[in-house]
């Protein structure tokens, strides 16, 4: 076995889990999930069937993943964060057929007790604060805090908040890479 599951672990038929990945105490991975490479799945996540997620994401504990739910490369699911896969669910209302699709962009961090409803997409390194309630799509480098959520900056691929000068120009404090503004879109400059 090329990836750790802790013995407590469920994995369900038909999943394909890539080489380095760890998946920890009292999770269950339902069927026909494709989770990539060096990914950490913390204790008591539940992963919905044909959920995919990239390589190197980590999943906090207590996270649910619903049927629908897409995550690039390096996302990072915050604890109990959760998503959402039905607009308007009833217990005694059958809506599987009803589920709407989500996609977490590269990159992107959604933080703790955050939830997100079902077909708004996560754009390339957004920042979901802890507990937002994400109600519409998140464009890439986006900012987004509380209930509901409403963007109040953007953000570097290294985490930090960018400060955009008169020229749309911003700078990443830790990497230094820089970063222009340009019609409310951000674009990394190479």
């Amino acid at each position: 076995m090329s990836y750790y599951s802790h013995e407590t672990a469920i994995i369900d038929e038909g999943c394909t889990i890539g080489e380095g990945t760890k998946i920890w105490h009292f999770t269950h991975i339902m069927p026909n999930c494709r989770i990539g490479n060096n990914c950490n799945i913390g204790q008591n996540v539940v992963v919905s069937p044909d959920v995919i997620l990239g390589n190197n994401v980590k999943v906090q504990n207590n996270v649910s993943i619903y049927t629908g739910v897409t995550c690039d490369d390096d996302v990072f699911l915050g604890p109990s964060m959760v998503f959402t896969n039905v607009i308007n669910p009833r217990s005694a209302v059958n809506r599987k057929s009803q589920y709407a699709k989500t996609h977490v962009g590269k990159g992107a961090t959604i933080g703790a007790n955050a939830t997100i409803v079902c077909g708004h997409d996560i754009g390339a390194f957004a920042f979901v604060g802890a507990g937002a309630v994400v109600t519409k799509t998140v464009p890439p480098y986006a900012l987004v805090v509380g209930n509901p959520s409403k963007q109040i900056g953007w953000m570097s691929e290294f985490g930090h908040r960018l400060e955009f000068n008169n020229a749309g120009y911003a700078e990443c404090t830790e990497s230094g890479e820089a970063y222009q503004l340009v019609d409310n879109q951000v674009h990394k400059i190479k």
